[in-house]
């Protein structure tokens, strides 16, 4: 913003026909109020082990998109999130480090107004490339089905389906997405009009995998708030202008009261005691 320079974020899954559908139902209301969000992310195969050392971990390199489509069929910003990792498939990376040793994993993410997102990944889907939606609403039900290259099916005696494996590939079966995600870009050039998918977009997605890779690791909810006070908050005063800037959604912006960043003592957490309040300890500093 400050450059002067449009940025948008690739998250090419916004752009295509099927889950634009689901937000576009969402959003009207077609099913009622939504209050949940499935989304399931299969891979065909795993990807080489060079590929996933130091690629950040499986929700960071590969959940993320389905985060970043969890608030974007939700339409607000998310509170916290569980998430939970496994190792089925590809020993190969079973000594990697965090989540990185991880080829499944699933995610639950809370939401204003008791909306909950289920998320499942996994990097091996022996019937093909597997991405599907399924939103739950008071009064209907919408989903998407996988993306076949053709919709000719066989009935045959010992079986009846379609003919063909879903696309095994992500070009492939997000080829259109591609195209008019491009298409978008280049018309936001040429109209100069706000991008379809912003920079905060891309960071808020990132935020949500990292909060996930801490929920995995320390076996316990996690709020993407603490992620940017992690990330962003060296010192008192960086913490400040970070929550004073407009780069993070409201509820990912770190406190600018130094008494919420006090951990209890321990003791008085293993007895059950509150802690005292800190504004009457220090009286006038925080006003």
């Amino acid at each position: 913003n400050e450059a002067g320079v449009k940025l948008m974020t690739g998250l090419q899954r916004r752009f295509d026909f099927n889950f634009q559908r689901v937000q576009e139902a969402i959003a009207q209301k077609e099913v009622g109020q939504a209050i949940q969000i499935k989304l399931c992310s299969r891979d065909p195969a795993p990807p080489p082990s060079s590929y996933v050392k130091g690629g950040g971990g499986i929700f960071a390199d590969m959940a993320v998109h389905d985060l970043d489509m969890s608030r974007f069929l939700a339409g607000t910003d998310p509170i916290d999130i569980l998430a939970v990792g496994s190792l089925h498939f590809d020993k190969s990376i079973a000594s990697y480090e965090g989540s990185e040793k991880y080829d499944t994993a699933s995610c639950l993410v809370r939401y204003p107004n008791g909306l909950t997102a289920m998320i499942d990944v996994s990097r091996q889907s022996s019937f093909g490339y597997d991405q599907r939606a399924e939103v739950l609403g008071t009064e209907g039900m919408i989903q998407t089905d996988n993306v076949y290259p053709n919709t000719a099916r066989i009935f045959k005696p010992s079986y009846t389906g379609n003919a063909d494996m879903p696309f095994d590939f992500f070009l492939s079966r997000y080829n259109e997405a591609y195209v008019t995600e491009t298409i978008a870009f280049c018309e936001s050039l040429v109209n100069d009009t706000p991008v379809p998918c912003t920079g905060e977009d891309g960071l808020v997605a990132l935020i949500m995998a990292l909060a996930a890779d801490k929920s995995a690791a320390e076996n316990r909810w996690v709020s993407f708030r603490e992620i940017v006070q992690t990330v962003y908050c060296k010192t008192p005063t960086e913490c400040e202008l970070v929550a004073e800037s407009d780069i993070f959604p409201e509820g990912f912006k770190p406190t600018t009261d130094p008494a919420d960043l006090l951990l209890p003592d321990v003791d008085q957490v293993k007895s059950g005691a509150k802690m005292p309040d800190i504004k009457s300890l220090v009286g006038g500093w925080f006003k």
